[in-house]
């Protein structure tokens, strides 16, 4: 390592490493150092209030997450990558709009924008492979881990450290040029690299992904109880939906972009540079009974290299159940009566107990004679 350090210009390197990135279609590189400390405190009150709900790694690996070196022994430097996800042919002058007379429209199944093309795990994961490959091929052997949501890794506060953007109240992370429309990932190097500064917050007094989020779950700026997130109830949650989200959660299906679509600063959103992220099987358009309709067969081909997959067919039908619920809520509709009833008799306890929830909101319309 001492050797690296002292045959290569370090400055030089850094700026090589970002130019690299922007070819392999990452929107911005930044470097940050490895230390988290000051986020430890505010993680663990997150952990002991159970924040977490079910998602029981998070516990399990405790302070690590803030800990790089702990995570990966040796870690001097954290490379932070961002890529916009927005599909290219996305209007990016009106595409909250639509999004948001699409949520409106009870029939339709809403899916979260990133989960509509191919799995960015996948995606992330094998291009920032290549950026490190590409610095082996110019400095030789050096030490390195690439991560894309797969491990305990302080995203936002890393890509935070490394200039790339600020934590909005939603907790995630916005930048001044491309809003939060992007997905991040991390290299864990050895290389003793110049860090880039950091940029100051600017939400000011807006709260308006706080008051945008459908079940309550920003609960103070800043701090998110995921047992109430609709993304958590979608995709994390592996049971039963609580009765009492199940009406909050409308006609979204998998995932939940509300308190994203009310931030100002995503008029700046970013469309994608990879083909990668446009949307596959229509799921910018699909209704929830024809997706109900799927099989399992259906369901794991047509959504074969999909993020969406990994839920599984039961959880699908039970997020789609939920959806079909609160649609027959607002509006007695026999077709959305027939859907359900072939689910009636699913072997799952699961879709069977959604189903039957979904059943009963018919007669709890405003509408119902």
């Amino acid at each position: 390592m001492d050797m690296i350090a002292t045959d290569i210009d370090l400055n030089a390197l850094a700026a090589a490493i970002k130019a690299w990135g922007r070819e392999l279609g990452f929107a911005d590189i930044g470097i940050a150092d490895t230390d988290l400390s000051a986020s430890e405190a505010g993680l663990q009150a997150w952990l002991d209030a159970g924040h977490h709900g079910e998602m029981d790694y998070m516990a399990a690996h405790g302070m690590k997450r803030a800990r790089p070196a702990e995570l990966v022994p040796g870690t001097m430097r954290v490379i932070t990558a961002r890529m916009n996800y927005l599909p290219r042919a996305t209007d990016q002058q009106r595409w909250r709009e639509q999004e948001a007379q699409r949520g409106a429209d009870p029939s339709a199944a809403v899916i979260s924008v990133y989960a509509r093309g191919r799995d960015y795990h996948k995606v992330l994961r094998a291009r920032l492979q290549q950026l490190a490959e590409r610095i082996r091929t110019e400095i030789g052997e050096f030490g390195f881990r690439a991560f894309t949501d797969s491990a305990p890794v302080m995203e936002v506060g890393l890509a935070e450290k490394s200039g790339m953007g600020w934590r909005g109240k939603h907790t995630l992370l916005l930048s001044r040029e491309a809003g939060s429309m992007f997905f991040l990932g991390e290299i864990y190097t050895d290389l003793p690299l110049p860090v880039d500064a950091p940029v100051t917050s600017h939400c000011g007094q807006c709260s308006a992904c706080i008051a945008a989020c459908p079940t309550g779950a920003i609960v103070a700026p800043y701090q998110l109880d995921a047992r109430r997130c609709i993304s958590y109830l979608t995709i994390e949650l592996k049971g039963s939906i609580p009765a009492e989200l199940r009406p909050l959660i409308g006609n979204r299906v998998y995932g939940c972009d509300d308190c994203q679509l009310a931030c100002p600063w995503n008029k700046f959103a970013q469309v994608a540079s990879l083909p990668d992220f446009d949307v596959r099987n229509g799921l910018d358009a699909a209704g929830m009974i024809a997706l109900f309709a799927w099989d399992e067969e259906d369901f794991n081909r047509r959504l074969e290299g999909s993020p969406i997959r990994r839920i599984g067919h039961e959880r699908w039908l039970r997020n789609l159940a939920v959806g079909l619920g609160n649609a027959l809520a607002r509006q007695p509709a026999p077709e959305i009566v027939a859907a359900l009833r072939t689910r009636e008799q699913h072997p799952s306890e699961l879709v069977r107990e959604h189903v039957a929830w979904a059943l009963a909101q018919a007669g709890s319309s405003p509408h119902q004679a």
